[in-house]
């Protein structure tokens, strides 16, 4: 039903005028009217002044700018918690004298750059009675070395799950491959330690190359000392033999001051040889491999163990590959007077074992008891 709304009269337009001046008397008073036009201009008071909206009435009516604003805020939130998680550099200072002020600084640096070394200990492994035992005890001595370690354990033939168990046993960051599974050869070391190399060669590894025989018995030491080598280092190496009256055979260098000025040895002089070092008495950088510039002038081409070289000379012939002459030697330590690790042949290398160490013959006989 249409409603019909009356002005006012002359007369209560005239009163309307006097009590609220700001109110024209053109305009109904219509609540429709009022609704639409306050949402969009401030509101007014008496007096004819007037007063902007709510900051709140202004984000709450309008997506667009609310969401600008939250978006800035959790941003700045964000940048705050991701800046409060930063590493910090701790600077400590140490009390010196005037004469070591240069140089106290750099030594604790330089002493942390070669603890952070990676060390390549590269074992030739071969299937037998005492592999297990072998590989075992020697990961459990790499556990106890400072990180990083790579152990390249190589097995002459196709891997072995035995071999691969103990391994995983151990915990120790290391790479299990195989190795001349179609030579006829008898030792298969140099074609082991080749494989090898040629893993550290292809990856450009940078680290100290060493090759830990799995028979010998090292110490921890030997590999705290073996990451100060700068580019080849060379220690002592007592050897057990059974063709000595001590049964222990002393190879490795003489040192004065970290030069090398001399060799220990007892062999005669028809057995000459250029460095009487044994294979497990030195390490290399890693680095001499690849670059042509650390490398001796014997190496032309690639730095590999000879597979024709004598029983004996298989030391001598490497380490001619790396340096000229002594004087690129370093002794470690200085005076070279630390045994580190021996040297202990293996003597169970043809002993048969069972497949998978288990045995499913003769399980059903039994022995009465009287």
């Amino acid at each position: 039903m249409a409603s019909i709304r009356r002005p006012h009269s002359p007369a209560k337009q005239h009163l309307l005028r006097h009590q609220h001046p700001s109110v024209s008397p053109f305009q109904p008073s219509s609540p429709l009217r009022h609704s639409s036009s306050s949402s969009s201009s401030p509101r007014k008071i008496a007096g004819g002044g007037s007063y902007p909206l709510h900051p709140f009435l202004f984000f709450s009516r309008r997506p667009l700018p609310r969401f600008a604003a939250f978006f800035l805020l959790g941003s700045f939130l964000g940048l705050l918690h991701f800046l409060s998680h930063l590493p910090h550099a701790h600077h400590h200072l140490h009390p010196s004298s005037s004469s070591s002020s240069s140089s106290s600084p750099a030594a604790p640096l330089m002493e942390d750059l070669d603890q952070s070394k990676l060390l390549i200990v590269v074992t030739p492994t071969r299937a037998g009675a005492a592999q297990t035992l072998y590989l075992s005890r020697m990961g459990q001595m790499l556990r106890l070395v400072r990180p990083p370690v790579l152990w390249l354990v190589v097995q002459a033939g196709k891997p072995t799950p035995e071999a691969a168990a103990a391994l995983r046993r151990t915990s120790v960051m290391h790479r299990y491959i195989g190795c001349g599974e179609k030579l006829n050869a008898t030792d298969y070391r140099p074609h082991q330690m080749n494989a090898a190399l040629d893993l550290v060669e292809n990856h450009r590894l940078d680290g100290i190359v060493y090759f830990a025989q799995e028979e010998g018995v090292y110490s921890l030491q030997l590999f705290h000392q073996m990451r100060q080598i700068r580019r080849f280092g060379t220690w002592p190496v007592p050897v057990i033999s059974h063709n000595t009256k001590d049964g222990v055979l002393l190879q490795g260098p003489l040192c004065k001051e970290g030069q090398v000025v001399g060799w220990h040895t007892s062999e005669d002089g028809t057995k000459l040889r250029r460095f009487h070092i044994a294979m497990s008495g030195f390490a290399f950088n890693s680095t001499m491999l690849w670059d042509p510039k650390l490398r001796s002038h014997l190496a032309w081409n690639s730095i590999r163990h000879p597979d024709t070289a004598k029983e004996g000379f298989d030391g001598t012939t490497f380490v001619e590959q790396l340096v000229e002459d002594e004087s690129q030697m370093e002794g470690i330590p200085d005076d070279c007077s630390l045994i580190m690790n021996w040297h202990v042949p293996s003597g169970s290398g043809n002993l048969a074992y069972p497949k998978g160490w288990r045995v499913v013959t003769n399980l059903d006989v039994i022995i009465p008891l009287k």
